[in-house]
């Protein structure tokens, strides 16, 4: 009489089996430690920007909140004046700040530049600067020779009466455009009779106050902001 083999041994051999499978799974599965397998990649350095002693004067500037404007019209330049006045009146009326918490460039480049010139250079130049960069006298209608928005009693102009001197006195500085005041002094020469360098020279030499000549405006826009002022643009 032949005796039937009992059962348990298939299903211990099959259990074991599973348990094999289990194991061949957590080691080469999904969630295994092929991650581990892997070199670690380091990230990149956080990018950080060059600063040159030129830009310095920058950092010089009072102020815990930092704005830029970036003008390339007189029309630009007259809002950036006036909306620059408003940044330090809502800080001393909203925030009880003073002038000097507040840190404000103005950026003359392109065509606002001539209004970086003072009196004295109006004077003598502002018959031969284009009409694209100067705006007419509206007492005269005829080319000023004064800077116009340095004087008083102009408040139909795009800076609503606010003044150069009236935004010096909160502590604006202003970011002259090299590049530009070259291009003028090369037209101004030719106008005049004189020389380039001669007229660059005397142009430089009579800027209005707290004036930073730059290699280039739109340089001194982008290093403002690599110095942590936030940009604005006035149209």
């Amino acid at each position: 009489m032949t005796v039937p083999s009992p059962p348990v041994p298939r299903r211990s051999f099959l259990s074991r089996l599973g348990v094999g499978f289990a194991a061949l799974g957590a080691a080469f599965g999904p969630g295994a430690d092929a991650a581990a397998q892997t070199p670690s990649v380091a990230p990149p350095p956080a990018w950080q920007p060059t600063r040159h002693p030129q830009d310095d004067w920058l950092d010089r500037v009072p102020g815990q909140h930092r704005l830029v404007f970036d003008t390339t019209m007189p029309e630009g330049l007259g809002g950036a004046m006036f909306y620059a006045s408003n940044f330090y009146a809502a800080n001393q009326n909203g925030y009880g700040l003073a002038n000097a918490d507040a840190a404000v460039v103005i950026v003359l480049r392109h065509n606002s530049t001539p209004f970086a010139y003072n009196d004295a250079m109006w004077a003598k130049y502002g018959k031969a600067i284009p009409p694209m960069a100067g705006l007419d006298d509206p007492k005269t209608k005829q080319r000023p020779t004064i800077n116009i928005y340095a004087a008083t009693g102009y408040a139909d102009l795009p800076n609503l009466g606010t003044t150069i001197p009236a935004v010096l006195q909160r502590g604006v500085h202003f970011a002259v455009c090299q590049m530009a005041t070259q291009f003028f002094a090369g037209m101004l020469a030719q106008a005049t009779g004189g020389t380039a360098d001669a007229v660059f020279k005397e142009l430089t030499a009579n800027l209005v106050g707290n004036s930073h000549m730059a290699a280039a405006g739109i340089v001194a826009v982008n290093r403002a902001q690599e110095r942590s002022y936030t940009l604005a643009t006035p149209i």
